[in-house]
C-alpha cells in the first residue's frame, strides 16, 4: 500500500508538540520496503537484520554483524580485523577489582585492543559494581540467553566504538560510590550511580542493538555529557517510567552536538516517557512501534533538532489521546513532494 501524499502528524502533550513527518510515496509498514527479489524470506526484515540473519554460518561469521549499523554511529568496522581477540563468558560470576578469567567484566576491562565477547551458555549475571567498558569492544549475546539484572549495569565513559548486541538488561539498581577496575585494567573511582541500564557518558560510535530493557531504578538509556554518533536500533523497551535520556541537562550546551539515530526499535507495553526526550542535539526517530505511552512519547528542550520520520503510534484505548492529520503538507515550500 502507498501513500501518494505527504502527511504530517501532530500529537499534543502537556508540555510538548511533537510533529511526525511520512515522506512521500512511503510504503505502509515499519519494514523499510526495498522491493527485493522474489526469494525474499516470507518474514520481512529490516536493512540491519537482512545484513547478517540470512547467513545460515553466522556464528562462524560474528563479525559481519559490524558492517551492518546503520545510522549516526557508522559502520563499525573499527570492531572487526584479524586482530580481534575472541573471548568467551563461561562464568557467570563477578568482582569489581579483580575480576576472574570467564567473567564477562574480565573480557570488558582486562583486555588491550579490539575483542569480541560471547557467551558459552544461557547465563544470568549480576554485577557487583557498574561495568566499564573498554574501547573496541563487542559484547555479543547471540545464540545464547543473557541476563544483565538486580545489582550494576553498564557504563560507557569516555569511549569509542562499542556494540552492545543480544543482552537483556533488567532490574538494575543504584550502586553507591567505590574503586572499580576500567578500561586498559585501570582501577577507577566512581561516584554514587542512580541505575541506569546502559549510561554513555562523552562516548562516541556506539552501536546498541537486539537487546532488552526493562524495569531499572532510573533510566532504561541515557546518552549524556558531550557522546554523540549513536545509534540505538532493533531494542525492546518495556515496563518503565523514563526510558531513554539524549542529553545530560539543560546547562550542558556541549550536547549541541550530539547525533543519535533511534531505529526500528519497540517501546512498550507500559512506557510512560522519554522515548526519547532530547536535549540541544539531533536525534533521527524513525520506524519505531510505540505500543502506547502515558505522559509522552517523544519530547525535547532547549532547542533541540528531531526528525520523527515513519514511526508507528497506538494509542491506549482507555484514554484521550488527540491526533490531527493534514494531507496539505506538499503544497508549502519546505515540505514538497517529488
Amino acid at each position: 500500500m502507498a501513500f501518494h501524499g505527504c502527511f504530517f502528524f501532530f500529537f499534543f502533550f502537556p508540555f510538548f508538540l511533537i510533529i511526525i513527518f511520512i515522506p512521500c510515496n512511503a510504503h505502509g509498514g515499519t519494514g523499510t520496503g526495498t522491493g527485493e527479489n522474489k526469494a525474499a524470506p516470507a518474514i520481512k526484515l529490516n536493512v540491519i537484520d537482512r545484513c547478517w540473519r540470512r547467513s545460515s554460518n553466522w556464528q562462524r561469521r560474528r563479525q559481519q554483524l559490524g558492517a551492518c549499523s546503520v545510522g549516526f554511529s557508522g559502520k563499525m568496522t573499527n570492531n572487526v580485523g584479524a586482530d580481534v581477540v575472541k573471548y568467551e563468558v563461561t562464568d557467570d560470576g563477578d568482582h569489581p577489582l579483580e575480576p576472574k578469567p570467564g567473567t564477562l567484566r574480565f573480557g570488558a576491562t582486562a583486555i588491550k585492543g579490539k575483542v569480541w565477547i560471547t557467551f558459552k551458555k544461557d547465563m544470568r549475571i549480576k554485577l557487583e559494581k557498574p561495568l566499564l567498558i573498554s574501547s573496541f569492544t563487542t559484547i555479543d549475546g547471540r545464540g545464547a540467553s543473557v541476563h544483565i539484572a538486580g545489582g550494576g549495569c553498564l557504563l560507557l565513559h569516555q569511549v569509542s566504538d562499542v556494540i552492545i548486541h543480544g543482552i537483556r538488561i533488567h532490574h538494575c539498581q543504584p550502586q553507591t560510590a567505590g574503586k572499580v577496575l576500567g578500561p586498559d585494567s585501570k582501577v577507577a573511582e566512581l561516584g554514587d550511580v542512580d541505575g541506569d541500564a546502559i549510561r554513555l557518558v562523552a562516548s562516541s560510535r556506539v552501536w546498541i542493538d537486539h537487546n532488552t530493557l526493562y524495569e531499572c531504578h532510573d533510566g532504561l538509556l541515557d546518552v549524556t555529557r558531550g557522546s554523540t554518533d549513536v545509534t540505538v536500533s532493533n531494542n525492546w523497551f518495556r515496563n518503565h517510567d523514563k526510558v531513554m535520556l539524549l542529553g545530560h541537562d539543560d546547562e550542558f550546551v556541549e550536547d549541541k552536538k550530539m547525533r543519535v539515530t533511534v531505529a526500528f526499535n519497540h517501546f512498550g507495553p507500559n512506557c510512560y516517557q522519554r522515548m526519547p526526550r532530547v536535549r540541544h542535539g539531533y536525534a533521527h526517530v524513525v520506524n519505531n512501534l510505540y505500543q502506547g505511552w502515558e505522559q509522552y512519547a517523544i519530547g525535547g528542550s532547549m532547542n533541540p533538532s528531531v526528525m520523527s520520520e515513519a514511526n508507528l503510534f497506538i494509542a491506549p484505548e482507555s484514554e484521550n489521546k488527540e491526533v490531527i492529520a493534514n494531507h496539505n503538507c506538499c503544497r508549502d515550500k519546505l515540505h514538497k513532494c517529488p
